[in-house]
């Protein structure tokens, strides 16, 4: 209320200098649509949508605060945190995260990510977390991960049939989850169909960087690109880590 009033004065003290006093409150009076639409020019309409990042303990850091800086900025998409239990999740790194919702009072989510981690290797193993993948998978516009967060997918069967990458440094363990997943060794990232999965921990800043092209085109993209300061590698097939599969391990 108070920046339309100081807004609304300052107009008034310009038209007085520039036109009169007389015809400038008649002009404010009768014409308030300029000072209205600027106004709301200025508010942002709420978003109605939810992209969920799914937090479980050891997750690597980088997976998930990179791709939130740039998701933070979709158009019509709120980020929020999900674990299994809610409260405080500590990633691998020792970073303390609080999270929205617990997997028991989330509700349906249109775009999730699951980031890598050491525990990947815990979460491969955890029948709650498979089933609230799939649960959620079921009624998600997009279903993403970011790392080792594909060999989670994967153990869900989530990826049987589908294209998917993961971090190549741990490539024997992603693969393992699941041999029906198409494993694409040489990818940055990966997207086929509703599923998006990208190569290791910075690799999901340019694959998030991506997903905002897709969702709200390459313009915006590049502006949040530029506004972070970041070189976005913005080809999926230019992967610089990629390694022969007999290589792997």
């Amino acid at each position: 209320m108070r920046q339309v009033t100081l807004f609304a004065a300052a107009q008034v003290a310009a038209a007085l200098l520039f036109a009169g006093a007389p015809k400038a409150f008649a002009q404010t009076v009768e014409t308030p649509a300029p000072a209205a639409s600027n106004v709301s020019a200025s508010l942002k309409a709420p978003k109605t949508k939810k992209l969920a990042i799914v937090l479980f303990p050891r997750y690597q850091t980088l997976d998930v605060f990179g791709p939130v800086e740039m998701w933070s900025r979709l158009d019509n998409y709120e980020v929020v945190t999900v674990s299994e239990h809610g409260g405080s999740v500590t990633s691998a790194q020792g970073i303390e995260t609080v999270t929205n919702y617990s997997f028991e009072d989330a509700p349906q989510f249109e775009i999730i990510m699951i980031p890598g981690g050491m525990g990947t290797r815990t979460e491969v193993n955890n029948p709650v977390m498979l089933d609230f993948l799939r649960s959620q998978d079921k009624g998600s516009e997009l279903t993403t991960s970011v790392c080792t967060g594909s060999a989670v997918l994967a153990k869900a069967g989530l990826l049987d049939g589908h294209k998917a990458t993961s971090n190549k440094m741990a490539w024997k363990f992603a693969t393992s989850q699941d041999e029906d997943v198409l494993w694409q060794s040489h990818a940055r990232w990966v997207e086929d169909g509703k599923y998006i999965t990208s190569s290791g921990i910075s690799a999901g800043t340019d694959m998030a960087l991506g997903l905002v092209e897709k969702i709200d085109g390459r313009e915006k993209a590049e502006q949040v690109a530029r506004t972070a300061e970041y070189i976005w590698n913005d080809d999926p097939s230019n992967d610089p880590f990629a390694v022969e599969e007999t290589n792997m391990n």
